[in-house]
């Protein structure tokens, strides 16, 4: 497993509890999502049924759903927590971004076109119809819906058209608490400015903080809490500690740790480490496949920006893209797409995941992503793409090197003649990829997630880097790694907050008579 034993919390069975709840945060990556997670966890142990919301997601990382449409890939993971499949309701829309100023608008799982951040403004209105009808509906099948907020509720310049943040809190009466992330510093100040800009309105729906990333004596943190208490009228609920084994299904790849490291590497089994370097692109999309590669003993993944961090990689990747012919053009511009080339000459491993695997072809025919035309590629295989229009979104199951696999697939670029070398075999006999010597690529994304299938890409990979004394774990169990993350997650609430006032606030709402701080936005 890659996180460590942790220990089972579970609380006696409580009272049935009914309403919903909106967890907004002080700032993007303040702790939102994995709040939301542990809450759906903590719940869902007790017997309450529970389904995690985000109105709106602005995410290139993603899943297909059973329902067939797309959903942001945090909300998966908080459907897991609940022990929920994932479905499009839990997260109705959905901004992928191709540029800084465009992005692919989805809407229950379904693209229906691409806005500008301005010409966005004028769509809410209908989105927030959607919105609020899908949660109308989950409200009355479960007992609880844990909604997440989108960025911080003080964004003043969006208040009017908010859809995800106070906007759905007010229009469906849900209580809200803010969380705070400690480790950015200033956390009292984000906590209390966050309050006292919004609207009087807005802020009696407001019924309390969570402190997250906490270090430290938590006597050294007392007084400041209670002055905030004092300040505000509100209490923190909770302050949640830093944990070094919370690092799954983060939603954005710079979350992880400055010299890009990704996960907890282990020492190895056998006698070598295997080095995976994955080009961390400008529109990286689902960076969080190679997670599961940073769950085995003796593999240290690293994300990488410039060409000399592939000097002594072992295995390259490159991966999704949201934008992969401006993303090739990027790695061609910084040095990056010749240092991949090189390392395939020497014989070295690459991997290509869906627009990492587009980028390694002869060319790219681009008219409607990025209306580039004919582009040419990498190279380093022989075949072809073709962007269309229509997405595709399909979540498969085959044989990779032998072994079943699932996975599922997002995107235009469609291979133009399927060559017979797959890297995936499909159950119908069907080949998919492209497995070429010490060169792969596949549309799949989760394949690494397949334990045997990862062992044998493993395998392959130390294979063709010489590292002859590496040898992947037998037992790994990415599922099992990702179940113990969210115990850990529902360990935290149940241990840290106070859920006696989170029970209070899912039956009962906002506490009435809040203070209204001051300047309090009009």
């Amino acid at each position: 497993m890659c996180a460590p034993g942790v220990s089972r919390h579970y609380p006696d069975r409580v009272r049935r509890v009914s309403g919903g709840l909106l967890v907004a945060g002080t700032s993007s990556d303040a702790g939102k999502s994995v709040l939301v997670a542990g809450l759906c966890r903590w719940l869902a142990r007790q017997g309450v049924r529970v389904a995690p919301f985000k109105a709106q997601n602005m995410s290139n990382n993603s899943v297909v759903t059973p329902d067939g449409g797309e959903i942001g890939r945090a909300q998966a993971l908080q459907a897991a927590a609940a022990g929920l499949v994932p479905s499009v309701r839990f997260n109705p829309v959905l901004l992928k971004p191709g540029g800084d100023r465009t992005s692919q608008v989805v809407l229950l799982g379904k693209v229906i076109g691409q806005s500008t951040a301005l010409s966005y403004r004028d769509r809410k209105p209908e989105l927030f119809q959607t919105v609020l009808s899908t949660l109308e509906g989950l409200r009355a099948e479960y007992d609880v819906v844990v909604c997440e907020g989108a960025g911080s509720p003080t964004e003043i310049n969006l208040r009017r058209d908010d859809i995800a943040n106070m906007g759905l809190a007010r229009a469906a009466d849900l209580p809200v608490i803010v969380v705070g992330d400690i480790d950015r510093g200033g956390v009292f100040a984000h906590l209390y400015g966050t309050v006292a800009l919004l609207s009087p309105a807005d802020q009696a729906l407001v019924a309390g903080f969570v402190i997250n990333k906490f270090r430290g004596d938590p006597a050294l943190l007392r007084p400041g809490l209670d002055q905030l208490r004092g300040l505000t009228g509100r209490r923190v609920l909770g302050v949640l500690p830093w944990n070094v084994d919370l690092w799954l299904d983060a939603e954005d790849s710079l979350s992880y740790t400055a010299d890009g490291v990704v996960g907890r590497p282990r020492p190895p089994v056998g006698e070598q480490w295997l080095r995976v370097a994955v080009v961390r692109l400008p529109r990286i999309s689902n960076g969080t496949d190679v997670e599961a590669l940073a769950c085995e003993p003796g593999v240290s993944v690293r994300f990488v920006t410039e060409p000399s961090r592939l000097a002594d990689a072992d295995l390259v990747v490159l991966p999704g893209s949201k934008a992969t012919v401006h993303d090739l053009e990027w790695l061609r511009r910084n040095g990056l797409a010749d240092a991949v080339a090189d390392h395939a000459r020497r014989g070295l491993p690459v991997l290509g995941i869906c627009g990492g695997f587009q980028m390694l072809g002869t060319k790219i025919t681009d008219s409607y992503e990025s209306g580039a035309g004919a582009v040419p590629g990498l190279g380093l295989l022989d075949v072809e793409f073709e962007f269309r229009r229509d997405k595709i979104l399909r979540r498969p199951d085959g044989f990779v090197l032998g072994h079943p696999a699932t996975g599922y697939e997002i995107h235009h670029g469609t291979v133009v003649d399927q060559p017979a070398d797959g890297l995936v075999t499909l159950s119908d006999g069907t080949p998919e990829g492209v497995l070429s010597g010490a060169v792969a690529g596949t549309h799949w994304h989760g394949l690494l997630e397949n334990d045997e299938p990862r062992r044998a890409l493993l395998d392959w990979a130390a294979g063709h880097a010489g590292r002859s004394g590496f040898r992947a774990a037998p037992g790994t169990s990415f599922a099992a790694a990702r179940e113990a993350q969210l115990d850990l997650l529902g360990d935290l609430v149940a241990e840290h907050m106070d859920t006696d006032v989170l029970r209070g606030l899912l039956a009962e709402g906002a506490p009435s008579g809040l203070p209204v701080l001051p300047p309090g936005a009009p």
